[in-house]
């Protein structure tokens, strides 16, 4: 953000909890104990050219998000953000998203550069505070529309924010937001990663050689680290695990380059932590025609995840299980 705000940019953030962050993970707004005074860091940073503003909002999904859109239309020099305090909350909104989000460039061909941030990630929290509901913002894209994203490292989804603001038009951004990646070691980031390149649509694995692999895991979000780690623990060395970073628009020309890179890959399979008829799935299979590829999943499910810790991990293991296996 401080990079923007240097450059002239504006930026404006809102929702139910997001000075200081669902998961304690932003403190934008400090407040001394005793006084109760306010001190917002990002509004001190030297240089500072444009203006931050970040507000705690009213448990109305629909009616900030609505609020939001037409802030973001009057504004497209302010990054717009509006971030739920658990992607699933975003339901509540969901006539803002279908009528004006979604549909407003084909209806009235006006764009919009708003942000939505929505936590994602089957984590053993039960159903309302598992999924953001992927299958239902990549059943609506469509003629490049807005752009869905699932950045899994800071670099990437610092480059992502910027990218927003650094075109030359604007369209609905909907990243799916991480959770306990927020605390992973094992999610972070070089500084030269945040100084050098850009947004990664696609992210290779670097830890395989090629020669080697017989088999490509394609996934996406929290669900990679999951994978890396219990691939690290059995010493596999013959399955590569591909990130898709941004799913719409799909990535075709990277993902096509990577796969002939593995020539001698027998297997391709997309992973999912999300039931087989939610998540990226129903997208995927419509949009990457790739010869025997393969889902890995949870079974389809009436609700998005267990309210029983237990069942989860069971079904989390299967998912890496079968991940996994050659």
């Amino acid at each position: 953000y401080a990079t923007l705000l240097s450059e002239g940019y504006r930026v404006r953030i809102s929702g139910q909890d997001v000075e200081r962050g669902t998961f304690s993970h932003r403190h934008a707004m400090l407040r001394v104990e005793d006084s109760e005074e306010e001190y917002v860091p990002l509004k001190s940073v030297e240089k500072n050219k444009g203006d931050f503003s970040i507000y705690n909002s009213l448990l109305s999904e629909y009616g900030v998000l609505g609020f939001e859109y037409g802030y973001a239309m009057a504004a497209p020099d302010t990054l717009t953000i509006w971030e739920a305090q658990f992607g699933d909350f975003s339901n509540g909104a969901q006539i803002i998203i279908d009528q004006f989000i979604s549909a407003a460039e084909d209806k009235w061909k006006v764009r919009n550069g708003l942000v939505m941030l929505l936590p994602h990630g089957y984590e053993g929290q039960g159903a309302e505070h598992s999924s953001a509901r992927i299958e239902r913002y990549l059943s609506l894209c469509a003629d490049d529309n807005m752009i869905a994203a699932n950045a899994t490292t800071p670099a990437n989804f610092y480059h992502l924010l910027r990218r927003q603001m650094h075109r030359n038009f604007r369209k609905p951004l909907i990243v799916f937001t991480p959770k306990s990646l927020l605390r992973h070691p094992r999610a972070v980031s070089k500084l030269d990663e945040f100084t050098k390149g850009g947004f990664k649509e696609v992210i290779d694995d670097a830890d395989v050689k090629a020669t080697e692999v017989r088999k490509i895991v394609l996934c996406s979000g929290k669900l990679f680290y999951d994978l890396l780690k219990v691939r690290e623990e059995r010493k596999i060395k013959n399955i590569a695990l591909v990130r898709i970073e941004q799913l719409f628009p799909w990535p075709e020309k990277q993902v096509e380059a990577i796969l002939k890179k593995y020539a001698k890959a027998s297997k391709v399979v997309f992973a999912q932590e999300e039931p087989e008829n939610m998540g990226p799935w129903s997208y995927i299979i419509r949009t990457f025609r790739h010869p025997g590829l393969e889902l890995v999943s949870r079974k389809a499910s009436g609700s998005p995840a267990s309210g029983s810790h237990k069942v989860h991990t069971v079904r989390q293991n299967e998912v890496i299980d079968n991940a996994l296996a050659l």
